[in-house]
């Protein structure tokens, strides 16, 4: 759901804001969005939340009464706050499309524009790409875990809130979800709506074979009958299949659903009843607190199970309960045109951040195959251009701790640059993806990287590295930061 309001930021924001203006700081300014470790103990994570970020930027402001709330707090001066009153972002953001597979230290996302607007900006930012890349890419994971099945999305009921289930709707489509239970999600971005029927429906007709008759008169399209409402093989089933034979004779298909008990057991048990009955071509659904972990498990078995409900683990991030995104000043200009970087330095090496205004480049081998993602600088202090990358030359590439570490590679195509454009002086610019176009680009990308960085138990970690003039620049600040104390 859009959120209008400016008010949606941290309150050290405003604050700082009231003191950046005050103190004529107001220059322009780099951020970056980055994210420090993978969620899930995985080996990739999905960047996603893109197009409700850029839709909620252009239209974030002040409205007249978050003004009166402001003024009534007794702490911001009555010319701040009509400095806000006719805020608007007016810079620029580049940012990885939306959809890509992504991996720590790499920025997600850059924004360049006044140091107010783009403070300002810090809470929305990561509240939206946070969450959304949480939840995408657990979906990866369940989609991935179940053998590129077919997934719905059931999450509603156990979202956090409103905003937390439509956004949580929007990036489990974006992450392999087939579609959603959620209605409203439905309506607002496309998604397919899905759902069978609950265990009230049986329980309000005299007995199973009655309640799965009446639904599949009312729904003769496919309908799923709940078959473990009383007792799913002494009963549900012999229900199912005396309804599912009706259906059979007038050219219908129809499937079942289990939502307790032994899940692998049950649904062989079930598929051997249905193809004994001649019902082959009939479909089985599963769900009950389903998480990747047990959907491979089950998926390793052999269950027969065509297609997988998960709500609670998907929707909410299950056993991680956020994306470790954050947003970092890495430049800001001195005179016009030029920016110097800039470095938050920390006794803990992986909280050190990478300075300067960067590009994110995607190297691939001959075969189309992803080996690694380089940091380099689009611009610095002093530099007239930009770091290239030449096919056919080879370069080192090191660590992002700045560390010893570091690999020699023969560039073998061109690099994909990874950072572009979506946002200039505050608009737009050209239309936005579709959410399929988005979900089948993550297939396709998932595709072009090697099954070890996928694995759900101890993933191959992904080469992040940069470039030795970016190293040598981190390596600098570092010296000159040190050297200070």
């Amino acid at each position: 759901m859009s959120i209008n309001s400016a008010l949606f930021t941290d309150f050290y924001s405003l604050t700082m804001a009231q003191g950046y203006w005050k103190q004529d700081l107001n220059r322009r300014a780099v951020f970056e969005m980055f994210f420090r470790r993978n969620p899930f103990e995985g080996g990739f994570a999905v960047f996603a939340g893109l197009g409700s970020l850029l839709e909620q930027i252009e239209g974030f402001s002040f409205l007249p009464e978050d003004i009166d709330y402001l003024d009534g707090l007794g702490l911001f001066e009555k010319a701040f706050l009509d400095y806000l009153s006719a805020f608007h972002f007016s810079g620029s953001l580049w940012a990885m499309d939306e959809g890509r597979v992504v991996f720590p230290q790499e920025p997600l996302l850059r924004i360049e524009g006044g140091l107010i607007e783009c403070q300002i900006l810090e809470g929305l930012v990561l509240n939206v790409v946070n969450f959304q890349s949480l939840i995408a890419t657990k979906t990866a994971r369940v989609w991935l875990a179940s053998g590129k099945g077919a997934i719905m999305e059931f999450g509603l009921r156990r979202a956090q809130g409103r905003d937390g289930a439509i956004s949580a709707s929007r990036a489990a489509y974006i992450g392999g979800a087939s579609g959603t239970s959620n209605v409203l999600a439905g309506k607002q971005f496309g998604i397919p709506v899905m759902g069978t029927m609950a265990h009230s429906w049986v329980m309000a007709h005299p007995n199973e074979e009655a309640a799965f008759q009446a639904y599949a008169d009312i729904y003769p399209k496919n309908p799923v009958f709940l078959i473990d409402t009383y007792d799913t093989l002494k009963s549900g089933i012999h229900s199912a299949i005396t309804v599912g034979k009706r259906l059979a004779q007038e050219g219908k298909n129809f499937g079942v659903r289990l939502d307790s008990g032994d899940i692998h057991y049950l649904s062989v048990e079930v598929r051997k009843l249905l193809d004994t009955a001649g019902l082959t071509r009939a479909t089985i659904s599963v769900s009950n607190d389903l998480d990747e972990s047990i959907i491979q498990t089950l998926t390793d078995a052999g269950a027969p199970v065509n297609s997988w409900g998960v709500g609670t683990r998907m929707v909410t991030g299950g056993n991680d309960a956020a994306f470790t995104g954050v947003y970092k000043l890495t430049a800001s200009e001195t005179a016009p045109g030029r920016f110097v970087p800039a470095i938050k330095f920390s006794d803990n090496p992986e909280k050190t951040t990478t300075p300067g205004i960067k590009q994110v480049w995607r190297i691939r081998d001959s075969q189309g195959m992803a080996v690694a993602d380089v940091l380099s600088l689009e611009t610095s202090a002093g530099a007239e251009e930009p770091d290239t990358l030449v096919p056919g030359k080879r370069y080192a590439f090191w660590h992002p701790q700045a560390d010893y570490r570091h690999f020699y590679h023969d560039l073998e195509t061109e690099a994909e640059g990874l950072l572009k454009l979506r946002i200039d002086r505050g608009r737009q610019i050209g239309p936005a993806p579709s959410l399929e176009t988005i979900r089948t680009g993550l297939k396709a990308e998932l595709e072009t990287f090697d099954h070890s960085y996928k694995r759900l138990l101890n993933p191959h970690v992904y080469k992040v590295s940069m470039t030795e003039r970016l190293r040598a620049l981190k390596l600098e600040l570092i010296k000159l930061y040190l050297g200070d104390l």
